[in-house]
């Protein structure tokens, strides 16, 4: 069983549902239709039901806006044909003027980024040579982490390469935080940016990602006003979990020249597929209502993302965000403590299958295996005969690595269904702008249903404002300790 859409993105549900699985009566149709129309609201008003911003004040919620590029949008920050024409400005103000970018963001203003510059440069983007980069720069991330060693390695490695240039390296930092607070990247941040305007071999420009209030500006915004920074946006009613379709992850798009377009035209496009009344046609809908019966009747609380391919990898930990922080909630929207939330997990294959599948294979029965599967590698290999007398090496030749990676998910697949193990697929026809768009999309609409039959706000995270009210009063207790 599977649910196909026209443009191939596909989501194959036949190893979670049917008998000894989850079946229909398992699935809560009232909450579902209930959470439909929520959904409904959502995007006509951005309102949903209970939800209250860190303050505690009513807020909206805008991330359904998102892959839409209207006039309209640009009221509230959102992507307009302005915003877009200035990102494809960007790209072309940093074209063959910047050496080095640094990204300097956590949460999802880190992890939707690296997404995006995982899956469309990968591993070895920072060692091709300018022209094979199309004159674009070479890509670090910080700020995700308070790490003095990886800090101070980046900030090393900055300076040998503006030693070796003969002439000035410019270097752009791109700062993205809401408030300017954010103690982990204000303080990469600042570290690396005095560290560097020492150093008289580099130029350093900063871009600011931040609250575009400019009547009430918070510390970020106010900063760069001062500075003359460029600003790009972090919208009002889109949470750091759903921020890759907006600027804080665009301006990374720009950055590295991707198809920001087609990115949210495969996302738009799920949108659309996404209002479909029909639960059997509706792919976030669907997603939602069988991840939930499994959680709730067969007690698979546990989700693990499984994507097949080793630039994928950031896909997962991007999800990890987006279901913890949207589900895992102590309190329902009537104020009755229920501890709520599937707990997500990485893996990755084929590594994992060589850690991890013993686990998903014969342990603990509570999680569902979500694969994501490509069904068209680009540039795909086939494995040579190289040894011709070794029988179990030549039995292998003559097939391509995407179909033998296939071979292996595709049994990973079978193994599990056989022992009782639920699992599910959605496959990519291909990896490209369009695709990436739906799937992350699909993804962050599921967790606005779930959030709805679950019955809690999936749009704020109160658990990580405790820490953070914490944290600040120590910080300032060991500052005072000098």
């Amino acid at each position: 069983m599977a649910l196909t859409l026209k443009s191939g993105f596909s989501f194959d549900y036949d190893n979670l549902f049917g008998e000894g699985k989850v079946t229909e009566a398992d699935i809560d149709f009232d909450a579902l239709r209930k959470a439909h129309e929520a959904m409904k609201v959502m995007r006509e008003t951005g309102f949903i039901k209970a939800h209250l911003s860190k303050d505690g004040n009513p807020e909206k919620v805008y991330f359904s806006k998102l892959p839409y590029i209207t006039e309209e949008n640009g009221k509230l920050n959102l992507n307009s044909p302005a915003s877009i024409k200035r990102l494809h400005d960007f790209t072309e103000k940093i074209r063959n003027n910047v050496d080095a970018v640094v990204s300097l963001g956590i949460g999802g203003s880190f992890l939707g980024n690296k997404v995006l510059f995982d899956i469309f440069c990968g591993e070895f983007w920072n060692t091709w040579t300018t022209e094979q980069r199309k004159g674009l720069p070479k890509v670090y991330f910080s700020g995700q982490n308070i790490d003095p060693r990886r800090t101070g390695d980046i900030i090393n490695h900055l300076k040998a390469m503006a030693a070796n240039k003969g002439g000035k390296f410019k270097v752009m930092l791109i700062c993205i935080s809401k408030s300017g607070g954010t103690l982990d990247t204000m303080s990469n941040f600042m570290v690396i940016y005095d560290e560097l305007k020492k150093c008289e071999d580099i130029e350093v420009e900063v871009v600011a990602v931040t609250d575009p209030n400019m009547e009430k500006k918070t510390l970020l915004k106010q900063i760069a006003v001062d500075n003359g920074w460029e600003c790009f946006a972090v919208p009002d009613g889109v949470g750091g979990r759903f921020t890759v379709f907006c600027e804080v992850g665009l301006s990374t798009a720009a950055v590295i020249g991707m198809d920001i377009e087609a990115f949210l035209q495969g996302a738009q496009d799920m949108d659309k597929a996404c209002q479909n009344d029909d639960i059997w046609q509706n792919p976030a809908m669907l997603n939602a209502a069988l991840k939930v019966a499994a959680y709730k009747k067969h007690g698979r609380n546990i989700e693990v993302l499984m994507p097949y391919g080793d630039y994928l990898k950031s896909l997962s930990e991007w999800y990890i965000q987006l279901l913890a922080e949207s589900l895992g909630k102590q309190w329902d929207k009537e104020g009755n403590e229920v501890c709520e939330g599937r707990t997500p997990l990485v893996a990755v294959g084929t590594t994992d299958m060589h850690s991890q599948t013993q686990q998903h294979q014969e342990g603990t029965l509570d999680k569902v295996v979500q694969f994501v599967k490509v069904a068209k590698w680009a540039n795909d290999l086939t494995i040579p005969n190289v040894f011709p007398n070794v029988k179990k090496l030549a039995d292998i030749s003559g097939v391509t690595m995407g179909d033998a990676l296939e071979v292996a998910r595709q049994s990973n697949a079978d193994a599990l269904k056989s022992n009782k193990r639920f699992n599910a697929c959605f496959t990519l026809p291909e990896v490209n702008e369009y695709h990436l768009g739906e799937l992350m999309y699909l993804l962050a609409m599921s967790v606005a249903y779930e959030g709805e039959l679950l019955n809690v706000d999936a749009f704020n995270q109160p658990g990580v404002e405790a820490y953070k009210r914490i944290m600040g009063p120590k910080l300032q207790e060991l500052k005072a300790k000098g």
